[in-house]
């Protein structure tokens, strides 16, 4: 009996302008509870998948299902309005509160349960504004949270963040799914971030071939050479009794000569 399904993309296709695709064709079934990577390279559809997904846009040909409801994290999110961490949160409870309602305090007090989960209650009162970009992105991943929706999707949820604050963003989405059994779909240029925690990846390779499957499976050297354009190395790191796999671009070393300097 196949696993429950979150999202499936049915035969989906999209265009912009009346003959030049997007995307068409793409069939895939997200598996409920599961983490999912979307992979392409600039310009190949990635935020546009995503868009078909949340709903954002509708597909010309074939169909998008999803089982519940969405949470969406965009991309490096900013508001030049002086909202407070707490707040931002307490959006994410905006379609069970109602347009006409305010929140509750049961509301309010999900809010700090959810910043405090994020190691974040010191900052409730701060402005979103003020804040680190890691911050920022822990902030949303909260009020993604108390959306109670079971599938999140996030726009390259560590585009803009450091070493540092990737990892940290990386460990909450398997959390999210493993601890939460949330859905949890993600785009990404990170070869390597897919390979460390989504459990199944799709890699964009033209408007009408794609790969989908077992991240381990799907994300090759040799697809992602070809994808990149760049030749790539999958590798595999032992690092104080943990194995950890790694995607290396095997760039040309410059090609640099010793310098000297007369007075």
């Amino acid at each position: 009996m196949p696993e429950q399904a979150a999202v499936v993309l049915n035969d989906v296709g999209f265009f912009y302008d009346t003959g030049r695709w997007v995307l068409r064709n793409y069939t895939a079934r997200f598996r409920a509870r599961s983490i999912v990577a979307l992979l392409g390279p600039n310009g190949r559809g990635k935020t546009t998948l995503l868009k078909l997904i949340i709903g954002a846009l509708k597909p010309n040909i074939g169909s998008v299902q999803v089982q519940g409801d969405l949470a969406f994290v965009p991309q490096a999110f900013d508001t030049t309005f002086g909202f407070t961490a707490l707040q931002m949160v307490v959006m994410g409870r905006a379609r069970k509160i109602g347009l006409r309602s305010q929140p509750s305090r049961d509301d309010i007090q999900r809010a700090h349960e959810a910043l405090n989960r994020f190691d974040l209650a010191d900052l409730a009162q701060r402005p979103f504004h003020e804040m680190s970009g890691g911050q920022r992105q822990l902030v949303l991943l909260a009020r993604a949270l108390v959306a109670d929706a079971p599938v999140v999707v996030l726009d390259e949820p560590t585009s803009a963040l450091d070493l540092r604050n990737q990892s940290i963003v990386l460990e909450w989405l398997k959390q999210l799914s493993r601890e939460d059994g949330l859905t949890v779909i993600f785009s990404t240029h990170q070869a390597g971030h897919a390979l460390s925690v989504a459990d199944d990846a799709l890699l964009m390779l033209s408007e009408d071939c794609y790969a989908f499957g077992p991240a381990s499976d799907v994300l090759t050297e040799d697809r992602l050479s070809a994808l990149y354009e760049t030749p790539v190395k999958r590798i595999q790191i032992d690092h104080n009794g943990s194995q950890f796999r790694a995607i290396v671009p095997l760039l040309a070393p410059s090609d640099t000569k010793e310098m000297s300097y007369e007075k």
